[in-house]
């Protein structure tokens, strides 16, 4: 590796076209307009490895990427931001993703995928690669490549007996079901979980976030954040729980806010933070994304971060 991290991103790297306030009206009889379309680097592995590495924490990805135009665009994002992209994959036998999201006018937005977001290829088989660096971030455990309960079991398993921060954000399932049974193995192992608020309610089958936070807790992981957008966030372990405000900022696009978010948490937490401070600068890495199109578009570095919560 050109330098040794001591946080590696695991998961999807993609291109997002992004459509904001597309008007469904059809202008003619096969077009119609939309307020802008911009490409964007995404996938959760490379959101948070751009986000980390922003925030000065020395940053590597693990993913997979096609030989083509956009995975050459990832690649190019995460060499300006300073992100080590020596454990990058690429090959021909498939295409990168790419996913459409259509942004509306609050930010929310709705997404495409297609079949080259099935691509899984076998962190497992990289262990010696990672487990060197102080953490790991499961970029979207429930999505390829960690849709696999074994694969999971293996990379949380190495980092843990390696002493690794482990730290596993979450995504609705799409091409492959699990549920939180499938993984109770590999659970244990998980330092902080990161849903948010709909993927808490769909693993959990609850509705209030201490109840969310209750049924993680019981499969062994340690800390639980669910992410609740313009509500803040919620956090429990065996020993605390709180719930932090939003941040109080009006959004554009809240394309990768959750990501920005989980990366602040963990360059934080390996700063030394408490788990509240930790969660106090994610907010604010969260709420800055927001306010710009494209998850890596806002976000410029840590001073920006804490000049944000100095002005609270």
């Amino acid at each position: 590796m050109g330098i040794q991290p001591d946080l590696i991103c695991m998961g999807m790297a993609l291109v997002d076209s992004i459509i904001k306030g597309f008007d469904p009206e059809p202008i003619s009889a096969s077009g119609y307009r939309a307020a802008s379309s911009t490409l964007s680097v995404g996938g959760e592995a490379v959101n948070e490895a751009m986000a980390a590495a922003k925030l000065g924490t020395k940053t590597g990805i693990l993913c997979a990427l096609g030989e083509d135009a956009a995975g050459d665009m990832v690649l190019s994002a995460l060499s300006r931001c300073g992100v080590d992209t020596s454990l990058v994959l690429r090959g021909e036998d498939h295409a990168t993703p790419v996913t459409t999201m259509f942004v509306k006018d609050d930010g929310t937005r709705k997404s495409i995928t297609n079949g080259s977001h099935r691509y899984n290829f076998h962190p497992e088989r990289y262990l010696d690669r990672f487990t060197s660096a102080r953490a790991i971030i499961l970029g979207s455990l429930f999505r390829a490549p960690f849709d696999d309960p074994q694969i999971i079991l293996a990379v949380l398993k190495a980092a843990k007996e390696a002493g690794l921060l482990v730290v596993a954000d979450t995504k609705l399932p799409n091409f492959r079901v699990l549920s939180l049974d499938d993984l109770k193995e590999a659970l244990p192992y998980v330092d902080y979980i990161t849903p948010n608020e709909d993927e808490a309610k769909y693993f959990t089958g609850k509705t209030e976030p201490f109840e969310m936070a209750d049924v993680f807790l019981s499969y062994g992981i340690k800390n639980v954040v669910i992410k609740l957008g313009s509500k803040g966030c919620y956090f429990k372990n065996a020993s605390e729980a709180f719930a932090l405000p939003p941040m109080p900022i009006k959004a554009v696009d809240a394309t990768g806010a959750g990501d920005n978010f989980v990366a602040g948490l963990t360059c934080e937490l390996l700063r030394g933070a408490a788990p509240k401070d930790a969660l106090l600068f994610a907010n604010a890495c969260g709420a800055i994304c927001t306010t710009a199109v494209g998850a890596s578009t806002a976000l410029k570095d840590r001073q920006q971060v804490l000049e944000m919560l100095k002005s609270l």
